[in-house]
């Protein structure tokens, strides 16, 4: 970059100046060309009213004419400048004269050539002087250019330097940024690149810490009681072995599909499925289930008809998490209300257990974020539930937040866009959901109801 700029201002300057400076010659001449036409035509006017036939000189050329514009001892004249001056080279001299006439009382004409050596002469010694100047001034800019387009770009060199350096186990780095310019502009934009990848890789790092701190417990669980049947087959029989592997393995299981899940949605930048998606049949399969599984008052009452775009099963998941969250927290009863405006669908589903402080509601979408009150490891959950939901609502642009219910408990609301009747019109056929694939997803993810947070 360093060397296009001087090279650039140096072409730009050279072909200014050498544009320049023909122009100033040709000017230059010309306006000397005229001075000496002046002249000419000043002293053609003054021999004119002169009874004295004036010579010419080696400084001046002058001849007259008759009537018939001959000169009086026979021949032609050495130019016919008519009314204005022209330019000419006679015969015998080598160089070029102005010559301009008068007229003669007697009918002839006074013709006076002035030369134009001093105009070359002049003309010469300024081309000299530019042929010589353009270079100098083409070389002092060249280098000043060079030299404080280096000073200019030195903090680049300086972030270039620091950035080669850093790697992932120095994203604590950072690149200086002290100038107020663009290229500080640049610095704090990159600084700022750096935090947010140094933030995505600590959590990277906590992720997997978790997920092995996670699977070591079902595999510790499973490998223990192998351990115990194996000492002491006598403590142990077949059936309660397998129910404890059994128990063990969906468990792990049910973990690794979480985290592949929410793997995926990290990976995957695409925009949700074009498809309708009706909420409140979701809602109330989701209340079903809960009814035949729990003792809890499921209150549906409020459910209304709610209709987005997006990923069916993926909705439905989102649904389940909830309302297992739910579960886990209410004493009696789990409420669900479903309603629409112009623009948005909101979900809320709320219970009466002892809700969520107010310090933790931040950070309960985080993954394996477990509170105090459900970190027993024998529910199942692994803290990946509330994740899940925040990562589908956002692939789905929508918000989830949380606040409490009426009774005290926890709510968590999720607002979506509501599909308008004009993007439902453009879906045709492709639009429709799989119900056979989705009923049998939700039959899947009953089988794992006690699993997430």
């Amino acid at each position: 970059m360093r060397l296009r700029v001087t090279l650039t201002a140096v072409l730009v300057l050279g072909v200014a100046l050498v544009a320049g400076a023909l122009v100033l010659v040709a000017l230059l001449g010309s306006v000397l060309t005229d001075q000496v036409c002046q002249e000419a035509r000043d002293r053609a006017v003054q021999l004119s009213s002169s009874a004295e036939r004036v010579p010419s000189t080696s400084s001046e050329l002058v001849q007259w004419t008759d009537r018939s514009g001959a000169l009086p001892g026979g021949g032609s004249p050495l130019a016919t400048p008519g009314t204005g001056c022209v330019k000419v080279e006679p015969a015998g001299y080598s160089e070029d004269f102005v010559f301009s006439a008068a007229p003669l009382a007697s009918g002839g004409q006074v013709i006076v050539g002035q030369p134009l050596v001093d105009v070359l002469d002049s003309t010469r010694f300024v081309s000299q002087v530019l042929v010589i100047g353009v270079p100098l001034m083409m070389l002092l800019v060249g280098g000043v250019t060079w030299i404080v387009t280096g000073r200019v770009l030195a903090p680049v060199t300086a972030i270039r330097t620091e950035v080669d350096g850093i790697t992932a186990s120095e994203l604590h780095r950072r690149v200086p940024a002290v100038r107020k310019d663009e290229i500080g502009r640049l610095a704090r934009t990159m600084n700022g690149m750096l935090d947010r990848l140094q933030r995505s890789h600590d959590a990277q790092q906590r992720f997997v810490s978790d997920a092995s701190h996670e699977l070591r417990s079902p595999i510790a669980a499973i490998r223990q009681h192998a351990e115990v049947a194996q000492a002491h087959p006598d403590r142990t029989n077949v059936t309660e072995l397998a129910a404890t592997i059994l128990a063990e393995d969906l468990r792990m299981q049910y973990l690794v599909d979480d985290l592949l899940l929410l793997a995926r949605s990290d990976e995957d930048h695409r925009p949700p499925p074009n498809t309708p998606v009706d909420l409140d049949d979701l809602v109330l399969a989701t209340a079903q289930r809960l009814r035949s599984a729990t003792n809890l008052t499921i209150d549906t009452t409020a459910v209304s008809a709610g209709q987005v775009r997006g990923d069916g099963t993926a909705l439905s998941r989102m649904i389940h998490n909830l309302a297992d969250n739910a579960a886990r927290s209410a004493r009696t009863r789990i409420a669900f209300t479903l309603t629409e405006d112009a623009t948005t669908v909101i979900l809320t589903v709320s219970d009466d257990g002892p809700g969520i402080p107010l310090a933790d509601r931040s950070r309960v979408f985080d993954r394996f974020v477990r509170l105090n009150s459900s970190r027993s490891r024998e529910s199942g959950g692994a803290g990946l539930g509330l994740a899940i939901v925040a990562a589908i609502v956002e692939r789905h642009h929508g918000t989830v937040a949380i606040g409490t219910s009426a009774a005290g408990g926890a709510l968590l609301e999720v607002r979506m866009p509501r599909l308008t009747a004009e993007a439902g019109g453009e879906l045709g056929e492709e639009g429709h959901q799989d119900v056979g694939h989705e009923d049998h997803q939700h039959a899947a993810q009953d089988e794992g109801a006690d699993r997430h947070r």
